[in-house]
């Protein structure tokens, strides 16, 4: 199963650092869900899974949201697991359960993983802005959800896992 796992540049850089994204728990991530099916009305497995990485690039904001130390880039690993590995997502979103969440038991090794989705550089001010009006969006405020869209209207960036060392600064 392919699963899409929301991150900040800190974050991959520290599982760039040890080799793995999610130490022991549960793994929070995303993946193409019977909901996600529902929500899209769709059978192309592309268009599930970029809905999926689209719920991703949200639940990377939210992290960005909670650290304002971070740099302004969501950031979303892919990564195919096992099928039983993952379950259900508990979470929950502006009080709704969040779409497409599930848990990846154990983490996910990086030499593992697919590829790497990430903002371009260009897209820091759109994704600052949103991550500041997250809050007053998910309590209802439209001015605050075209903020949150602006983010959404950039596309992430596909790189190959060899290039996270380039993305995250690292020297090997």
């Amino acid at each position: 199963m392919r699963v899409y796992v929301p991150l900040t540049l800190s974050g991959l850089a520290e599982a760039h650092r040890t080799g793995r994204l999610g130490e022991t728990g549960p793994l929070v991530a995303y993946a193409v869900t019977p909901a996600v099916r529902e929500w899209v009305r769709s059978d192309d497995i592309e268009e599930l899974e970029y809905a999926a990485l689209s719920r991703a690039a949200l639940a990377s904001l939210r992290l960005l949201a909670a650290d304002a130390g971070a740099a302004r880039r969501r950031v979303v690993v892919a990564a195919d697991v096992s099928d039983g590995a993952v379950s259900a997502g508990p979470g929950r979103e502006a009080g709704a359960p969040a779409l497409g969440e599930v848990l990846v038991d154990g983490g996910v090794r990086l030499a593992k993983t697919a590829a790497v989705h990430v903002d371009s550089a260009d897209a820091e001010t759109d994704v600052a802005a949103a991550a500041e009006a997250l809050a007053a969006a998910d309590g209802g405020d439209d001015d605050a959800g075209f903020v949150v869209d602006g983010a959404e209207d950039h596309e992430l960036l596909w790189y190959a896992t060899q290039e996270i060392p380039h993305l995250v600064g690292a020297r090997d």
